[in-house]
């Protein structure tokens, strides 16, 4: 029988933890909670099951280290949180008492400084320490281990979470979405690490089995984690979102206030947000979901986005970030786990962690398609891609690098119209020997288009390009749409404009902007553009030209690895 105490036992994960550890064989569990007598009821009404199940007094801020040495655990779990700004005091005094250590943190910088902190320690007194065992980043990264298992190069990563709205929220798990809401949190963007901002700039998501939900990016470490460890070319993205629209738009304008230096400490609201949640939570459900999906070249070379989803009914969504500390214990009580610490992903599959859902109404599924052909692939024809310059079919070609980079010269004009519709489309001032950075998704192929990201110099505006018709492409700038001609002429390919909107209706001819935009390829063989916008009556707009080159290179599955990812700053 081997003794394990869970601290944090009657939190809102801590008691689902405690529900799927009741049922393994080989157990005496102890339940912590500074209130012993939730403990002895949780343990009460837990009574029967595989588990022997008693409970304990245990404040972990003042008597942890001779609570540990009275009770000589096996395993310690930590479920108590919010581990944002933690320090290792639990995971270091369970390794000092020669206790194996799991814990369900997902903050980003407990994780960032675990194993450099805690290995040493650990192979020492020849224990296992897991941190991360819950949904990020161990289940994230186990399910994109195994969607992208031999691909030759993985593009880009989409992942979220959204919880059923009528789940029980600790205050714990609301204090750490405050701590960082409106702050810069990482990003892989550009194949490097980042930062962008949580909680804002939400966007609508289809989530399979529960429609389209608001999502926002979160602090993760999965950013840097996968970014660096699986390679990925161009981005790592992590969202999350509520299901009441109250509290979603809420928390995006306070993140908002926050960010524009309105309102400084957020944490002290998470009393005001539980009592607000009374409310909001009886417009919502007990349904709740998990998406991660992977674009990239297969084993084959093809053009792939699979997509894992999770559907959580009945209001068994919050069983899932504790399921992965459960393939912990199980994997320990095997003896699989070797001495020392690490991300519970290096230490568990997909396949040890989906058997644990088996006793909750929670189901998987997994879709694998191939992108069969492209925006201006379509729009030319083959015959004429064919005969375009090799770098100008490698930029243009389903396969070809998702994230370019080079330089660029920029000039500008048209007075102040110029200024404020190059605001309102996101375009960059006048320079020269500016850094530029072009991404390229195609995230379901020409269907849904393609969307370039440009970035100058730290400036970035995005368009998105969808097919016209054979020979015509339409490509958006915000409120704008301009219809472009393809011509391959003298080597290269020109984009007139043909057409305009606004707002999707269409504008009159007269007042169109002129366009001479040519791509070709240098006699160093790297792809070149030339743009110049013009408007009517007020003159030049904009004109960029310049150069770029692959900025990645396919990897081999060799190199799919999760390591260590140290910081950087973009």
């Amino acid at each position: 029988m081997e003794r394990l105490l869970l601290i944090g036992a009657t939190g809102a994960f801590g008691r689902r933890l405690a529900e799927n550890l009741a049922g393994i064989d080989g157990l005496e569990l102890i339940l912590a909670s500074r209130l012993v007598h939730r403990a002895q009821s949780l343990a009460a009404a837990l009574a029967g099951g595989s588990a022997d199940i008693r409970a304990v007094e245990l404040d972990h801020r003042r008597d942890l280290e001779a609570a540990l040495h009275r009770l000589r655990p096996w395993t310690v779990i930590d479920a108590s949180g919010p581990f944002q700004g933690a320090g290792y005091r639990i995971p270091l005094a369970a390794i000092e008492a020669g206790a194996h250590v799991i814990d369900l943190a997902d903050a980003r910088d407990y994780l960032a400084g675990y194993v450099a902190s805690l290995d040493g320690p650990a192979r020492a007194a020849g224990v296992a320490a897991l941190a991360g065992a819950s949904s990020t980043p161990t289940l994230s990264a186990a399910v994109l281990r195994d969607l992208t298992a031999g691909w030759q190069r993985l593009d880009a990563v989409r992942m979220a979470i959204t919880p059923a709205g009528g789940s029980d929220v600790g205050r714990s798990a609301v204090a750490a979405i405050l701590s960082y809401a409106g702050r810069p949190v990482p990003v892989w963007r550009e194949g490097a690490l980042q930062t962008t901002l949580a909680w804002c700039r939400g966007r609508p998501l289809d989530m399979p089995g529960l429609g389209r939900r608001r999502v926002a990016p979160v602090e993760t470490y999965d950013a840097e984690f996968l970014g660096a460890g699986f390679a990925v070319a161009s981005r790592v993205e992590f969202e999350a979102g509520l299901e009441s629209a109250i509290e979603q738009r809420g928390l995006e304008c306070v993140a908002s206030l926050r960010r524009g230096g309105w309102i400084g400490d957020l944490e002290a609201l998470a009393p005001l947000l539980l009592a607000v949640r009374r409310l909001t939570r009886l417009t919502t459900g007990d349904n709740g979901g998990m998406l991660v999906q992977a674009t990239g070249l297969d084993r084959d070379g093809r053009l792939c986005v699979a997509r894992w989803s999770l559907l959580a009914r009945n209001d068994d969504g919050p069983h899932v970030p504790t399921l992965p500390a459960v393939a912990a214990v199980r994997a320990l009580l095997k003896g699989s786990l070797e001495p020392g610490a690490r991300i519970a992903a290096d230490a568990l599959s997909l396949a040890d962690i989906e058997v644990e859902l088996a006793p909750h109404a929670i189901t998987t599924q997994t879709e694998v398609g191939t992108i069969q052909c492209c925006v201006f692939e379509t729009a030319l024809g083959e015959e004429t891609m064919d005969r375009l310059p090799p770098a100008l079919q490698t930029f243009h070609g389903l396969a070809g690098a998702p994230v370019w980079s080079g330089t660029a010269e920029i000039e500008t004009g048209g007075g102040w119209p110029g200024r404020l519709l190059r605001r309102v489309m996101g375009m960059p001032e006048a320079g020269s020997a500016i850094p530029v950075t072009v991404t390229v998704d195609r995230p379901s192929g020409s269907g849904n288009g393609e969307i370039w990201t440009r970035n100058f110099a730290g400036q970035r505006f995005s368009s998105h390009l969808q097919l016209q018709r054979p020979g015509q492409v339409s490509e958006t700038f915000g409120p704008l749409s301009f219809d472009l001609g393809l011509a391959a002429v003298d080597g290269g390919l020109e984009m007139p404009v043909t057409g305009w909107r606004c707002f999707g209706i269409p504008m009159p001819r007269f007042l169109r902007p002129l366009s001479q935009a040519r791509e070709f390829e240098d006699d160093r063989g790297r792809f070149c553009f030339d743009v110049r916008l013009s408007l009517p009556v007020f003159g030049m707009l904009i004109h960029y030209r310049g150069w770029l080159v692959p900025a990645a290179k396919a990897v081999t599955s060799d190199h799919v690895q999760l390591t260590e990812a140290g910081e950087t700053n973009g």
